[in-house]
């Protein structure tokens, strides 16, 4: 008797785990949660990904209603208004002003438009990576700044990692894979979606590489 397939959900986190243990393990990250960084790094960082999910969100009326790419675009997730607001906590009301990406983050974000523009399946790869991320490891970071910079719990400074629309992110999640699971594509586009994961953890820790970089401490 055949084996049932692998769900495709299981197929994405199998695939792409070598890459989060490369963000996870990097030396920006490392430092960041080890509290050995100023809360000055955390605010580039929250601005960088200030860039990625302007663009991650800015996706046309007419994606919602795509069979692949539409059950995922859901307001409950929508994190740049929760971005601005920490921004503005952390710099200012003026924190735009000279604001501009790293090139990792303008490449990151192109990648984003073209799949917003040409391939709605390779979004779903992104808004994988991110969106989940975020319900996980992203409480991790959550927890640091709350303890390190004493920001308010769940308030100002921590915003993007607070979903308030979600109940139960475990529920969420379960339910996050089995569209995943569901997802009206054949073999060789979900193996494209795969690959694009990949690619999207890449981009992201280029990121990471560039501010370990402009914060060196474990170097």
């Amino acid at each position: 008797m055949d084996a049932p397939p692998t769900p495709f959900s299981a197929l994405l986190r199998a695939a792409s785990h070598e890459q989060h243990t490369q963000v996870a393990g990097s030396a920006f990250m490392g430092d960041l949660l080890g509290g050995r960084l100023g809360v000055d790094a955390y605010r580039e960082y929250t601005e960088q990904l200030w860039f990625v999910y302007r663009v991650l969100e800015s996706t046309p009326a007419g994606l919602a209603e795509d069979p692949v790419a539409g059950p995922f675009l859901r307001l409950d997730l929508a994190r740049t208004g929760e971005l601005e607001r920490d921004l503005a906590h952390l710099g200012g009301p003026r924190w735009r002003s000279g604001l501009e990406p790293l090139p990792a983050t303008a490449a990151y974000a192109a990648r984003i438009e073209e799949c917003v523009r040409d391939w709605p399946a390779g979004l779903v790869a992104h808004h994988y990576t991110r969106y989940m991320g975020d319900l996980s490891g992203g409480q991790i970071v959550r927890g640091m700044a709350e303890k390190t910079w004493g920001f308010d719990r769940k308030g100002d400074g921590v915003r993007f990692y607070v979903f308030e629309s979600i109940d139960n992110p475990a529920a969420f999640k379960r339910e996050y894979r089995a569209l995943l699971d569901a997802l009206p594509a054949d073999d060789l586009e979900k193996h494209r979606m795969v690959d694009e994961c990949k690619h999207a953890y890449g981009l992201n820790t280029a990121i990471l590489g560039e501010l370990g970089r402009r914060f060196p401490l474990s170097a």
